[in-house]
């Protein structure tokens, strides 16, 4: 009998340069599992500056204050964050500005609706956009425009975010992962029971989807 899928719930946010690199790293894994293992992918909303205004915050302002770090402190991270992109495939532009991700989320969830494959390619094409291009994933026309070039239905896209829709449904997933302890991304859940947190090296992943796969853990 053929065992079920592995369920992956990749619980992340748009502008987490942290969720890029695991993403990548987990996608790399899956590569080097081709064959041997089955999963269903679904990404699942977390904010991490839900009361950012509509016109963002300057980014380097923002971390700074927010992580108590220096100016000095950051750009080294932000070295590592680079690095780290670059083992798994993914290249870091400058951002400048950070933004508010809530409409991305609803977008996202509507993509869900329409099949995994069309979400996995608008959250690619999300992560690009901000991380790689320093693009509004705020703004309406430009959420719109990733939505075309990811293959979904710009105007029903549009239609979407000029509504109300999914906003409760993102909401409830939100408060989900949270109550669950959820209060830092990227979180990769397998199978509703085991975390992997935190943009790890494809080593990692795979690891636990042989062990998940294999029943080794509990």
């Amino acid at each position: 009998m053929a065992k079920q899928p592995i369920r992956i719930d990749f619980v992340s946010d748009v502008v987490c340069p942290w969720c890029a690199v695991g993403l990548n790293s987990l996608e790399r894994a899956l590569e080097r599992l081709d064959g041997e293992v089955e999963v269903e992918l679904h990404f699942q909303p977390f904010e991490l500056n839900p009361a950012m205004p509509a016109e963002g915050e300057d980014a380097t302002s923002h971390l700074v204050a927010k992580y108590g770090l220096t100016r000095e402190q950051l750009e080294r991270n932000r070295a590592t964050i680079r690095a780290r992109g670059a083992d798994v495939g993914f290249t870091f532009g400058e951002r400048g500005r950070i933004y508010n991700t809530f409409d991305a989320h609803r977008l996202l969830h509507w993509a869900g609706t329409l099949g995994a494959a069309g979400q996995r390619a608008l959250k690619h094409a999300l992560l690009q956009a901000y991380h790689g291009d320093a693009r509004d994933v705020s703004d309406h026309d430009v959420l719109v425009a990733i939505a075309a070039a990811a293959g979904l239905d710009g105007a029903r896209a549009r239609a979407v975010l000029a509504s109300d829709e999914f906003a409760d449904a993102v909401r409830a997933q939100e408060r989900y992962f949270t109550d669950r302890g959820i209060h830092g991304v990227p979180a990769v859940i397998l199978n509703e029971r085991h975390l992997v947190s935190g943009g790890q090296p494809v080593a990692v992943f795979e690891q636990a989807l042989r062990r998940v796969a294999a029943g080794d853990v509990r």
